[in-house]
């Protein structure tokens, strides 16, 4: 192949929501767009440990989408494994990923000791993914971008970061190479976010990658207040002298849900019960959604220091306080990450709370295939953790209200706002069957060709 030709493989976010990768290829050049963590079913994790189909040390630069795991989780085992090149993130992203980044290798690090301790691993000895260490050699490789301005990555290659209103400093890349530009949508917001600004446009390009999430889907309309579903069970489950747990992602969706709990209780519908956040990560991932320094990417009519106004807001840091809140005495709402029950300290509240009719969880995002969070909204009875069946008897509701990720219309109205127009798109980050109908209404409101791509696929862009 001709040394100037651009290529593009798919080595993760192909047919599955999780493990997003995306490779360019310029001559001898590569460029890794996004370095996420295989996360849900089994054979996706363990593609996290299988050989990476490149050296890493041959990859030049990482540009991120935003710091959710599924986009940013790998790249300390990149590191691990020889890349020593450039990342490059907006501010957000950067301080984000330091968090999200860190609390992975600990987890990572605890998860081996416990599978050495119950003997539930099939390693021996455990190992984790990768360490502190890892990630400590990880940090110093970040490079700061701004929105909206040009990135010379040389040998006449420029990226460019533009607002995409998922999380606090998400963005969706255009790369221009010498050969040809592509654009890759990174994980796109609705319309109107709760806490941030708008997702913005940016320029078009031949090749289009787009997220497909909720491509076969609408987020449906509240009927009535908002929540209200969610209003309800806390009503009910205080009653009952039971409490709710809500298993969020650290980064953006804690912040949503103490939102919308604090307007709830503010319009007196849900009773003054105390709140605890139970997530390390996700008090440091608030304290950077209250920084000064991006308040300019919080909706204008939000104030960064009031927001969230919870007089009965308690911060929950240390192990013992997490292991007292396993078995609440009081009425109580307890959020805990992760968002799809995946790890974390909400593992411990499951296993604690789910055979108690009195409590109640309630799951405020998407819930991958094969995650736990999943199971529970598809009515399962049991769920295995740590080794073994735990009896699923507390009332399960999903809000979906939460969703910060754009809904098929939200994606459609975005592609077909792109100036130029692609003339191909990759239907990407989502499962087969979202993908797959994503792209049909591709092909039905736009004049560019839709293509499913496969996992380790690579194809020519010029």
């Amino acid at each position: 192949m001709a040394a100037h030709s651009t290529t593009l493989s798919f080595l993760g976010g192909a047919r599955t929501v999780t493990g997003s990768k995306y490779l360019l290829g310029q001559g001898e050049r590569r460029i890794l767009v996004d370095a996420g963590l295989f996360q849900g079913e089994k054979r996706f994790r363990e593609l996290n440990w299988a050989d990476f189909p490149v050296p890493p040390s041959s990859i030049s630069d990482i540009l991120l989408t935003h710091a959710h795991m599924d986009h940013v989780g790998y790249l300390p085992a990149l590191v691990a494994k020889g890349f020593s090149g450039r990342v490059w993130a907006t501010p957000a992203s950067i301080r984000l990923a330091e968090i999200v980044l860190r609390d992975s290798a600990f987890l990572n690090e605890r998860d081996a000791e416990h599978a050495a301790q119950r003997g539930y691993s099939k390693h021996i000895p455990p190992l984790p993914l990768y360490t502190t260490a890892d990630v400590e050699d990880t940090l110093p490789l970040f490079r700061a971008v701004s929105f909206d301005s040009d990135v010379d990555l040389g040998s006449g290659t420029i990226a460019r970061w533009t607002r995409a209103g998922h999380i606090l400093g998400s963005a969706s890349i255009r790369v221009q190479t010498p050969a040809t530009a592509v654009l890759f949508s990174g994980d796109l917001g609705r319309h109107d976010h709760p806490v941030l600004r708008a997702r913005d446009i940016p320029e078009g390009a031949p090749t289009v990658l787009i997220e497909s999430t909720y491509g076969d889907r609408e987020h449906p309309e509240p009927e009535g207040l908002p929540h209200e579903p969610f209003a309800d069970l806390i009503r009910r489950t205080a009653r009952r002298g039971g409490s709710v747990l809500v298993p969020a992602f650290a980064v953006d969706r804690t912040e949503v849900v103490l939102k919308t709990l604090s307007e709830m209780q503010d319009d007196s519908r849900i009773p003054d019960l105390p709140i605890f956040v139970n997530s390390p990560m996700a008090l440091a991932a608030l304290r950077v959604y209250r920084d000064p320094e991006f308040a300019d990417e919080l909706r204008p009519d939000l104030d960064p220091d009031h927001f969230i106004h919870l007089p009965q807001l308690r911060e929950v840091r240390s192990t013992e306080e997490s292991m007292q809140l396993n078995d609440p005495k009081h009425p109580c709402i307890i959020i805990a990450a992760s968002g799809m029950a995946t790890g974390g300290r909400v593992l411990h509240h499951l296993e604690h709370m789910l055979p108690d009719h009195k409590h109640a969880v309630v799951l405020v995002g998407y819930q991958g295939e094969g995650t736990r969070g999943r199971s529970l909204v598809e009515g399962a009875t049991h769920l295995k953790m740590h080794g073994r069946y735990v009896p699923v008897r507390a009332e399960i509701l999903q809000d979906n209200e939460f969703s910060v990720h754009g809904d098929c219309s939200d994606l459609l109205d975005w592609l077909t706002e792109l100036s130029p127009r692609p003339q191909t798109v990759f239907t990407v980050h989502g499962t087969e069957d979202a993908a797959r109908s994503f792209g049909v209404k591709i092909t039905e409101h736009t004049s560019a060709a839709a293509i499913l791509p496969t996992f380790g696929e690579t194809v020519r862009l010029d």
